[in-house]
């Protein structure tokens, strides 16, 4: 078995449960990300590692969605999620280190809690910026390093087994990745001690 095929069955059994456990930490450590995110997104998005679709109900009526992700179990759940809000939306099944769309596809690219668990995600946000058009925006939310050395150093412990058991990373920055491709990030937050970060980004023109 590949690791693709490995990860990909991983998370259709993690499907069953994600919206619950997800619901957790929305409610103790993201807060209104998800609103933050999406709210901010214009045109035709493409939303990356779309999961069981639960950013689409905050999502502007008026934009153009396409999701993309690893797991069909994932994408089954949102396409009734879809359904029963009466949204139209086009979902992929898909590698986010190997997107299935043109250069400059895309006004606007979301990936809320994603990053942290696609195995390359410095190739990920590569292709995000590929499949992103000219003045574009970039839109990022995950949990990062925290900014205590302290929490950090239990980030790296709960890694020893997060890493191999589920792909779970707790250490990553992905807005060093973004400002390492010449993105201006226009916006950035951190909250409850650094774990968590959002930004904003444009793509040159």
């Amino acid at each position: 078995m590949t690791k693709a095929e490995r990860w990909t069955r991983y998370w259709d059994r993690k499907s069953a449960t994600y919206d619950a456990e997800m619901g957790i930490w929305d409610r103790r450590l993201f807060g209104d990300s998800r609103e933050w995110a999406c709210g901010q997104a214009a045109g035709e998005v493409l939303e990356v590692a779309v999961g069981t679709g639960l950013n689409l109900p905050c999502y502007p009526a008026d934009v153009v969605l396409t999701g993309l992700d690893l797991s069909a179990g994932m994408l089954d759940i949102a396409r009734e999620r879809a359904r029963g809000l009466g949204r139209e939306v086009t979902l992929r099944q898909g590698s986010a280190d190997g997107m299935p769309f043109a250069d400059a596809s895309f006004d606007t690219v979301v990936c809320t809690f994603g990053l942290c668990a696609i195995p390359d995600h410095v190739t990920a946000v590569g292709e995000m910026v590929r499949v992103l058009r000219p003045g574009g925006r970039l839109i990022l939310v995950d949990h990062v390093a925290a900014s205590p050395w302290v929490v950090r150093v239990m980030q790296w412990l709960v890694e020893l087994a997060s890493v191999p058991l589920a792909g779970e990373h707790f250490r990553r920055r992905p807005s060093k990745e973004v400002e390492a491709r010449g993105l201006p990030v226009e916006r950035r937050e951190r909250f409850k001690l650094g774990l968590v970060e959002r930004l904003v980004a444009r793509k040159p023109g």
